[in-house]
């Protein structure tokens, strides 16, 4: 029975680590890529803690084992990725409803991963509820981009309810930056 929690120890962080390494695009085929989505960020046991310091990310267990997870990424984690620098900058320079995004209170979905044999299932979007239910009394809204190569992926946050708020392209790739409102 899949239980959705936050994470609590540190044997999880190595799990969420272990479904990461096996969905990363460099590791998965072109066709595999394509009709199974992808993750493009490593993470590594240290910054996965201070993350989850500042705000638990959001698990989904069977029988003791992560086969899915989405990271919380406050913007205070900010200076742990430096790769993820152009996204925060375009984040800086963007408005939503004729306001600076920076004048709300919002986090980034740091990645979402499901294990393979729990696709299509409905946990992602279980993932994104759980997400609301914890966090939506503190939070305006939960911001995140998507590379528009990965179209299972924006099709997925659309289904939850994300909307495109902006793309742009930096070295990486070519990115949508999707957000879903609460209020």
């Amino acid at each position: 029975m899949l239980d959705l929690t936050t994470v609590v120890d540190t044997v999880e962080l190595e799990q969420i680590l272990t479904l990461q390494q096996q969905n990363l695009v460099q590791n998965i085929d072109e066709i595999e890529m394509q009709t199974q989505g992808f993750v493009t960020m490593i993470h590594n046991i240290d910054v996965l803690q201070r993350m989850h310091d500042l705000a638990p990310s959001v698990i989904a267990k069977d029988n003791g084992r992560v086969v899915g997870y989405a990271l919380v990424m406050l913007r205070e984690c900010r200076e742990l990725f430096p790769p993820l620098e152009p996204m925060f900058k375009n984040f800086d320079n963007l408005e939503y409803r004729d306001r600076p995004l920076n004048d709300y209170r919002f986090y980034v979905m740091g990645q979402v991963c499901i294990d393979k044999q729990y696709r299509r299932t409905g946990l992602f979007d279980q993932l994104y509820k759980k997400h609301k239910e914890i966090y939506e009394n503190r939070f305006d809204f939960i911001m995140t981009e998507v590379s528009t190569r990965n179209q299972r992926s924006l099709r997925a946050h659309e289904r939850v309810g994300f909307e495109i708020l902006n793309t742009y392209s930096d070295e990486l790739d070519e990115w949508a930056v999707i957000l879903w409102n609460w209020k």
